[in-house]
């Protein structure tokens, strides 16, 4: 990892093993609630890993966080400004695409704003969020590939669209030139469906 993309990791890593022991969970609790394994999660808290987006929303909704809350020190603020290039990539493509969140809104109603650029070629499968997630796309510059649920969706330059992502979707670039996007995600309810259980640890 470069030295952002370990800071990145470092800072949410602190933020899981400080909520964890906030909420007084032993490890194998949280991996149970989050669906993760043990090890990963040991990777995740130390800082070595480098956690898919689907894992970080799993230990973020386990966590009561929402995403946004996870990838960034708490911050007590009105107003919280990201800088250009300051924003949690938390996906890169394999020929260079990134998705990178710039804004978020606390939990229990998330809203995240993210800018996405998928490269030539690139495509991205999310599993489904959680119940009544919706996702709005407005693609900015090239053209790509909605599939949402085994519907498939074409989009240019200028279009947008909503869907539900509380089901299967993915996002693909099948052209020469790079796409880029923002997506906002809302994600009501964040960590509602999980709740604290008896203290014995399997």
């Amino acid at each position: 990892m470069d030295t952002s993309a370990e800071r990145l990791a470092r800072t949410i890593g602190d933020r899981v093993k400080s909520e964890r022991k906030n909420h007084d969970w032993t490890l194998d609790q949280l991996a149970e609630l989050a669906g993760v394994s043990r090890r990963m999660l040991i990777n995740v808290e130390q800082g070595t890993a480098n956690p898919s987006v689907s894992i970080l929303l799993k230990l973020s909704d386990a966590l009561g966080l929402g995403l946004p809350a996870l990838v960034e020190p708490p911050e007590a603020a009105r107003s919280k400004i990201t800088r250009a290039g300051e924003g949690a990539a938390l996906w890169t493509g394999e020929n260079g695409g990134r998705g990178v969140l710039v804004a978020g809104t606390d939990a229990p109603d998330v809203v995240e704003l993210w800018d996405w650029t998928l490269a030539p070629g690139e495509r991205l499968e999310s599993e489904p969020h959680s119940s009544g997630t919706r996702e709005l796309l407005h693609l900015l510059k090239g053209s790509i590939t909605i599939e949402v649920d085994g519907e498939i969706h074409e989009l240019k330059a200028g279009d947008a669209i909503s869907f539900d992502g509380d089901a299967p979707h993915a996002y693909a670039n099948l052209r020469k030139t790079a796409a880029t996007f923002s997506l906002c995600v809302y994600e009501p309810g964040v960590g509602h469906t999980h709740k604290p259980e008896s203290t014995n640890a399997k």
